[in-house]
């Protein structure tokens, strides 16, 4: 699997995910923020967590318009794959790559912790490492992680098995405690918690390597 991974002034989780990816077998290439093309042949782009821009303005609303955002636009529309891990998340809402909105955490406070995540589906290349119901742990570090759909896109969420992760409930606020959430097409996912954080036992938690390693085996260029 080629993966390629997006730095943004303000990025501090690239190098993590670099290091999760290329210790699950992929081939990763690093891509800043002014360039304006994703590497020929690379079947994932990952969009890391941090404070791209500051979180300026709105979290990820300005790396939404920088220079890189036009071809990663484009390599989800034609079927590539896309992972963004909180700050990422953010980055792919305000491309309209996903749908709703990460708002203020519930209580107004930066959560930094292990947090107890629900698999609801098995069914994505980016899933298929779990059981369907399975409990894994997977830290969050975010401020601005509360999950919000209108209540119709809730309903298309579900009757598309498109929720990937619930929270245990009550950690942000988020609605039906989403934690992360697939695109139409399932090449997509936006999760809050950083698995790249918990990819390895040094880390306190491996569960995170089943996602990587799912990633890897599965993802073949064209």
């Amino acid at each position: 699997m080629k993966a390629a991974i997006i730095t943004f002034p303000g990025s501090n989780c690239d190098r993590d995910l670099m290091v999760a990816l290329r210790g699950a077998g992929a081939d990763v290439a690093k891509i800043w923020h002014k360039d304006d093309a994703i590497p020929e042949g690379t079947d994932l782009v990952a969009v890391p967590g941090g404070f791209s821009f500051g979180d300026y303005l709105r979290c990820g609303a300005i790396a939404a318009h920088s220079p890189i955002a036009p071809a990663l636009k484009a390599h989800a529309q034609r079927g590539g794959y896309v992972l963004g891990i909180c700050n990422g998340f953010q980055v792919l809402t305000e491309l309209g790559l996903l749908p709703g909105a990460l708002m203020r955490n519930q209580g107004l406070t930066f959560l930094c912790k292990p947090a107890v995540l629900r698999v609801e589906t098995a069914d994505s290349a980016f899933t298929r490492g779990y059981a369907k119901g399975q409990e894994i742990t997977i830290p969050v570090a975010h401020h601005d992680g509360n999950y919000q759909v209108a209540a119709e896109t809730l309903a298309e969420l579900r009757a598309e098995d498109r929720i990937a992760f619930t929270y245990a409930p009550g950690i942000n606020g988020s609605i039906a405690d989403i934690a992360g959430v697939l695109s139409a097409n399932r090449r997509v996912l936006g999760m809050m918690p950083h698995p790249e954080r918990a990819a390895e036992s040094a880390h306190g938690s491996a569960d995170g390597a089943a996602m990587f390693r799912s990633l890897a085996e599965g993802l073949i260029a064209a």
